[in-house]
C-alpha cells in the first residue's frame, strides 16, 4: 500500500507535468486534428517546447492567447471563436481539441456553450484540464473520455473481432504500435485512441504540418461503437474503458495495469488465449516467452542486489517496479501524482518531488525518471536511466519498446548493463 503525504504543503522541484499537457498529447493521438489550449500563450509556448524537444519532431498547437484584458471582460466565447477562425483560415482540421487551462479554469469559461456555437463550422471536442490539480496522467484520461463521449457514434450492432485499445500516456508511439501488432496476432480488428503509432513516431513526413501528422481518424473514432472489445493498459485509463463500456454495453472490458514483465505478460496472453477460445500463442509470442525466461536468469545477478529508487508517473513507475521486482530488485517509487495505481505497489511508494528524491537518493545504486533527475544522479554519482517526459538528451526516444515479452527483454537488459552486468 503506498504511503500518501499529507504534511507537505507545497512541490519543490516538481516532478509532475501538467493535465493540459496530457490533453495536447491525447489530441496529437487523432489524425489532422488542432490541440486548441483555452489559456494565456506562454502555457502553448512552453508545452510546445517541451514536446517538441522531446520527440524532435513539430509538435502542433495553438492558443486562444488570453491575455489580461481578455481574461477580465471576456467569457471565452469569443477568444475561442477568433482561434478557431484563424485556424481555419490557414488549414481544415478534421477536428479541433479545445481543453483548458488553470486561468481559464477560474475563470468559469463556458467552453461546452463556444463548442456548441461553433457545432457548424467544425467538429470540436472539449475537455476541462485545470492545471492546478491532476496531471500528465490524468489530462489524458480526461481527454479520452471527452472523445468517447462526444465523438462516438451509437450502435446497434456487435463486431466481437473489433477491439478498442486505451493505452495510458507513458506508452511510446513504438509501444502502441507492438500492442496493436499482439492483438493483431489473434486476429483482432484493432483501433488504438488515441493512436500515437503513426503520429509521434518520428517518421519523415512530406512536410512539417500544422496539424497532427498521423493517427486514429476521426471517422474511425466515430465508429467504434461496435467495438467488441475495449482493452485498457494503465489504472489511468481504466475509467476511460468502463465509460465506453456504459455507452455500449455489448462490449467486454478487458483491464491490465502493466504490461512489463513476466507475470503481467503471461496474464494479457492469457486472457486473449481465453477470449479467443485458444489453447496457445502465436509461435513468435512463445518465442519471446522463453527468451524473457533466460534474459530473467541472465540479469538477476546485477539486479537480484541492485537498490532502484523510481521518479516517474504513476502508471509507469508501477510497471517498471513490478518488472524489476521478479528479478529480486530493491525497489522504491516516486510518483508524481495520487493515482488508484498506488494501492498495487509491493514496494515502497510515495507521492513526491525532487526534493524528496534527494533525500533518499543516497542509499540507491541506480535512479530511474526523467531528464530533470540528471543534476541529482551527478551530483550524488548514481547510475541514470532516462525515463518519462521529458527526455532531452537521447535520440529514438519514440521508438524505445519495453512493453510485453521482447521490450521487457530490452529493459532488463538495458538496466544490468547499466548497472554493471554480473
Amino acid at each position: 500500500m503506498g504511503e500518501l503525504k499529507a504534511i507537505k504543503p507545497l512541490h519543490v522541484n516538481p516532478l509532475k507535468l501538467s493535465q493540459p499537457m496530457g490533453a495536447t498529447l491525447a489530441f496529437l493521438g487523432i489524425k489532422n486534428c488542432m490541440p486548441l489550449m483555452h489559456g494565456a500563450q506562454g502555457c502553448a509556448s512552453f508545452t510546445k517546447v517541451l514536446f517538441t524537444r522531446h520527440f524532435n519532431d513539430p509538435i502542433a498547437i495553438q492558443t486562444t492567447a488570453v491575455n489580461d484584458i481578455t481574461a477580465v471582460i471576456d467569457g471565452g466565447e469569443k477568444g475561442i471563436s477568433e482561434a478557431i477562425e484563424n485556424i481555419t483560415q490557414k488549414v481544415s482540421p478534421d477536428l479541433v481539441g479545445l481543453f483548458t487551462t488553470g486561468l481559464t479554469e477560474t475563470k468559469g469559461d463556458d467552453i461546452k456553450g463556444a463548442c456548441a456555437l461553433l457545432r457548424e463550422k467544425q467538429t470540436m471536442v472539449y475537455v476541462h484540464t485545470p492545471d492546478f490539480e491532476g496531471g500528465l496522467e490524468s489530462g489524458w484520461a480526461l481527454s479520452v473520455q471527452s472523445i468517447i463521449h462526444q465523438l462516438i457514434e451509437p450502435s446497434l450492432t456487435c463486431n466481437k473481432d473489433k477491439v478498442l485499445l486505451l493505452p495510458n500516456v507513458n506508452l511510446s508511439p513504438i509501444e502502441v504500435e507492438k500492442i496493436k501488432e499482439a492483438l493483431e496476432l489473434f486476429d483482432f480488428e484493432v483501433y488504438a485512441l488515441p493512436d500515437l503509432s503513426d503520429s509521434l513516431d518520428g517518421h519523415l513526413g512530406v512536410k512539417q504540418g500544422a496539424l497532427s501528422g498521423g493517427g486514429i481518424s476521426v471517422e474511425a473514432i466515430k465508429a467504434l461503437g461496435d467495438a467488441g472489445h475495449v482493452i485498457t493498459v494503465g489504472r489511468s485509463v481504466k475509467k476511460c474503458g468502463e465509460l465506453f463500456c456504459e455507452r455500449f454495453l455489448h462490449t467486454t472490458h478487458l483491464h491490465f495495469d502493466s504490461l512489463m514483465g513476466l507475470e503481467a505478460c503471461d496474464d494479457f496472453y492469457a486472457t486473449l488465449l481465453t477470449c479467443k477460445g485458444l489453447s496457445k500463442p502465436h509461435a513468435s509470442i512463445q518465442r519471446w516467452r522463453k527468451r524473457l525466461q533466460d534474459v530473467l536468469l541472465d540479469t538477476h545477478f546485477a539486479l537480484g542486489k541492485a537498490k532502484i529508487l523510481l521518479a516517474d508517473e504513476p502508471d509507469n513507475a508501477y510497471a517498471m517496479a513490478k518488472a524489476l521486482m521478479e528479478v529480486g530488485a530493491n525497489v522504491e517509487a516516486m510518483i508524481a501524482q495520487r493515482s488508484e495505481v498506488q494501492e498495487c505497489f509491493t514496494c515502497k511508494a510515495s507521492v513526491g518531488d525532487f526534493e524528496e528524491v534527494e533525500k533518499v537518493l543516497p542509499q540507491y545504486n541506480l535512479l530511474i525518471t526523467n531528464y530533470h533527475g540528471e543534476r541529482l544522479a551527478h551530483q550524488y554519482h548514481k547510475k541514470l536511466l532516462t525515463r518519462g517526459f521529458p527526455n532531452y538528451e537521447q535520440a529514438g526516444v519514440g521508438l524505445r519498446h519495453n512493453v510485453l515479452y521482447e521490450g521487457s527483454c530490452a529493459f532488463l537488459c538495458e538496466v544490468s548493463n547499466l548497472l554493471g552486468h554480473g
